[in-house]
C-alpha cells in the first residue's frame, strides 16, 4: 500500500475517532471515561456546607463550566431542603497543552526504492519574491519541509464551597443566591446528556 493511501486511511480513522467525541461536556455527574468526559461532583463538608466542582472537556467553554457549577449549586441546595446559598470560596482552573502535528503529506518516505535512492519525490513551486524553487526530502526547504500545525487544547474546571440556608435570601449580598430563581433562570441553557 502506498504511503499516500496509508496517510489518507490514517486521516479518515482520526476524523472518525474525533467526531465520536466532538461534543462539549453536558450537565451530568462526573464521568472519567467514555466519549464525553467531565461533569459535576460534590462533597459534603459539614451539615450545610458542600464543596462542588464541574469539569469540562476540551470543547466546553469556561462560561459553560461556571454556569453548570452555579446551576449544580442551586440544584443541590433545593435537593437538601434549603432555599438559598452563599459562596464561601470560588475558583476556576485552566489547563492547556500544546501539540505540534507535522503535516503527514509533507513527510518524505514514499516512492519506489525509498530509502535506497532509486526514486524520490520532488516539487517545484513559485515563491513570491523568490522565483521558482525546488523541494525534495534530502535537501529540504523551509516552506515545505517543516510544515506543522500547532494546536493548544484548553480544559476548564470550576469549583466552589457553598453554605446553604433556609428562609429569605438577604438583599445586597453579592455572594448570596436564591436557589430556585437560579434554577429557573438557567434551566433553558442547561444541555443534558443525550439518551442512548
Amino acid at each position: 500500500m502506498s504511503m499516500k493511501k496509508v496517510a489518507i486511511a490514517a486521516t479518515l480513522a482520526l476524523a472518525a475517532t474525533l467526531s465520536a467525541c466532538a461534543t462539549p461536556t453536558p450537565y451530568q455527574p462526573k464521568v472519567t471515561s467514555g466519549s464525553v468526559t467531565g461533569g459535576f461532583s460534590e462533597q459534603k463538608l459539614e451539615g450545610d456546607r458542600y464543596r462542588i466542582s464541574f469539569a469540562g472537556n476540551s470543547l466546553t467553554s469556561r462560561e459553560t463550566v461556571e454556569r453548570y457549577l452555579l446551576y449544580r449549586s442551586a440544584e443541590l441546595t433545593v435537593q437538601q431542603g434549603y432555599d438559598w446559598f452563599e459562596t464561601a470560596d470560588h475558583r476556576t482552573d485552566r489547563t492547556a497543552r500544546s501539540y505540534v502535528e507535522p503535516d503527514p503529506f509533507a513527510r518524505p518516505g514514499f516512492g519506489y526504492g525509498y530509502p535506497y535512492g532509486y526514486w524520490r519525490p520532488s516539487w517545484r513551486y513559485f515563491g513570491g519574491g523568490y522565483g521558482w524553487r525546488t523541494w525534495d526530502p534530502f535537501w529540504g526547504d523551509p516552506f515545505f519541509a517543516d510544515r506543522a500545525q500547532i494546536r493548544t487544547i484548553e480544559k476548564f474546571e470550576a469549583g466552589a464551597e457553598i453554605v446553604m440556608h433556609k428562609g429569605k435570601k438577604p438583599e445586597g449580598d453579592p455572594r448570596a443566591y436564591d436557589a430556585r430563581e437560579i434554577m429557573s433562570n438557567l434551566a433553558s441553557t442547561i444541555q443534558r446528556p443525550v439518551a442512548k
